[in-house]
């Protein structure tokens, strides 16, 4: 018997408009659960950022993303001091012969405190998300410092001290595999891969995202992009690119797609040049696949 709890997560997820499966409801049920990270990996635009996007929603909490890039520190992920503050609150004390002690105190305190996304994240009254995108992106030494914050669930600022979670945000990660990351991670993590959908999850995603897309053209649509992703190409376009496709299409009135305008809009599913020149090459295959190579106008 499935737990009634799970089942409420996958309601949760359907109401706020994520298409998912029983395997991504059941991650997250299981991360929250167990009060673990959550870990979900796969190709870009597959819809795993809406993953934390659609639990902040569904939970009425707070989103707080992190995105990671090469580089990150711990100074842009936690926390820095206000420094231009400081100094004009110094500055307007000095006729006021504030003692130095008194004065560190103050300028060391909460009042100048920039709260990055971690701090932010741990210091929340309501159990917030808290999404680390993309944290494949980020190097080996930042993954050091998140390790070190999921297992004890504090910081350290040194000129103030220590400061624990007053609630244990909902932690998501997302990776795109860009380069593998530390076991170390992986263990503290439950996982979740998401791969590019079948032809009827992306049409549902389709029907649901863009309700204004006629239905043989969504049809259309979602067979031609699961034939495209059968070629090797350096950008493999995800969902997100199929519902801007689908949007375009839409908001021309087009009730069926045909090679002039594939070949006037392939710029919103592709982002390669190469992958453009690839494609054009097998156009009248794909169409011919897709089922319509003889649709003219």
């Amino acid at each position: 018997m499935e737990n009634r709890r799970l089942l409420e997560i996958e309601q949760m997820l359907t109401s706020q408009g994520y298409i998912g499966d029983k395997s991504i409801a059941m991650s997250v049920y299981l991360a929250m659960q167990l009060e673990k990270p959550l870990l979900v990996e796969g190709p870009a635009g597959v819809g795993k950022t809406e993953i934390a996007k659609v639990m902040a929603k569904a939970l009425d909490t707070n989103l707080i993303r992190l995105q990671c890039y090469e580089g990150l520190d711990s100074t842009h992920a936690l926390y820095e001091w206000n420094y231009q503050h400081q100094l004009l609150y110094l500055k307007m004390q000095e006729n006021n012969k504030v003692d130095i002690t008194t004065a560190e105190s103050t300028i060391f305190s909460d009042r100048f405190l920039l709260k990055r996304p971690v701090l932010q994240a741990i210091t929340q009254k309501t159990q917030p998300v808290l999404l680390v995108d993309e944290i494949d992106r980020a190097d080996e030494e930042f993954e050091s410092f998140l390790l070190e914050v999921l297992s004890d669930w504090q910081v350290t600022i040194p000129e103030i001290g220590s400061i624990k979670a007053v609630q244990k945000p909902q932690i998501i990660l997302t990776g795109n595999r860009t380069r593998e990351l530390s076991e170390a991670l992986r263990r503290r993590c439950l996982y979740l891969w998401i791969d590019y959908p079948e032809f009827e999850k992306e049409l549902a995603i389709v029907k649901a995202k863009v309700p204004e897309a006629d239905e043989r053209l969504g049809q259309e649509i979602c067979t031609f992009m699961k034939e495209l992703r059968q070629l090797r190409l350096e950008k493999t376009p995800g969902i997100s690119e199929t519902l801007d496709w689908a949007k375009a299409l839409a908001g021309m009135h087009l009730k069926h797609l045909n090679k002039e305008v594939v070949e006037s809009t392939l710029g919103v599913v592709l982002k390669d040049w190469q992958d453009m020149r690839h494609t054009q090459d097998a156009l009248s295959e794909l169409l011919d696949k897709t089922g319509v190579v003889s649709r003219i106008g």
